[in-house]
């Protein structure tokens, strides 16, 4: 009888342990990272189980009280991605397809809205790498740690795998080759009694004509159609008519792309904002 109370006491014990080590509490601003520790072997290109395999696990644990079996599974807890006033973050795909030969940013497609949900980001051919859309200030989103790294002026966002970052301890804008002032909004105004305008270089697109002091979306093609007919009041009109609206004012670089941006020097600068 003594041995039978002796098991009963072990097994409610043990139980006990198991439940509480598998229970999670996650905080309203974080999200619960899970790892699988045992399963089938991810693939050397991909830190990201989506199959049940051991390893980092795709679906991440929400705000709340949640149960995830120990010691089958463990769960590291992460901040959400929160942007302050006046900064931008720069979002970085440690999973998905490689980029294109010469691209220096990933294609951006709606299906990837903020990055918030990775399966549909790699469903949706979402490429590895610097991204074009930044996170806006005021941005709280949660992004998966181990998918994305998301870089802002103070803080860094996520676990680097697979690279020379990984191990590297406490990681800056620096150790990714930014600055702070680089990560901040950029605010075009006057300064002092001088009105000032934003001149912009893009470090991506198509090569622009070697006639072209500065590019334009179109070229100027049209401007040269009309110098046959039009008048000189005409022309300038149209040569100094800006197409900022095209690409919300260098803010959506997929759409400056997508609509034949060319590298370099642009025709058409910003004016007083914030950007």
């Amino acid at each position: 009888m003594l041995q039978v109370l002796v098991v009963a006491a072990v097994v409610v014990i043990a139980i006990v342990v198991v439940t509480m080590r598998s229970l999670h509490s996650v905080g309203p601003t974080e999200v619960g990272l899970v790892t699988k520790r045992t399963g089938r072997r991810l693939g050397d290109d991909n830190p990201i189980a989506f199959n049940g395999e051991a390893g980092f696990q795709a679906q991440l644990l929400m705000p709340g009280l949640r149960f995830k079996l120990w010691p089958l599974f463990g769960v590291r807890k992460y901040p959400w991605v929160q942007i302050p006033a006046g900064e931008i973050g720069v979002v970085i795909a440690q999973v998905g397809e490689p980029l294109e030969p010469g691209a220096k940013s990933a294609r951006y497609s709606n299906e990837f809205g903020n990055f918030s949900d990775i399966a549909s980001f790699v469903a949706h051919g979402g490429q590895k790498g610097v991204q074009r859309p930044v996170l806006a200030p005021g941005t709280l989103v949660p992004i998966h740690p181990v998918g994305f790294m998301v870089v802002t002026a103070h803080q860094v966002y996520g676990q680097p795998v697979g690279s020379e970052l990984a191990g590297a301890g406490s990681l800056s804008c620096e150790s990714f080759g930014l600055t702070a002032e680089q990560l901040r909004v950029t605010v075009i105004a006057p300064q002092g009694n001088q009105d000032v305008v934003g001149i912009v270089t893009t470090l991506e697109g198509r090569a622009r004509s070697s006639s072209d002091i500065a590019a334009r979306l179109g070229s100027f093609d049209d401007v040269a159609a009309m110098e046959a007919t039009a008048t000189d009041a005409e022309v300038i009109e149209r040569l100094l008519a800006s197409r900022n609206d095209v690409h919300n004012n260098y803010q959506d670089f997929q759409a400056f792309l997508d609509a034949g941006g060319h590298g370099g020097l642009q025709h058409d600068p910003l004016l007083y904002g914030a950007y």
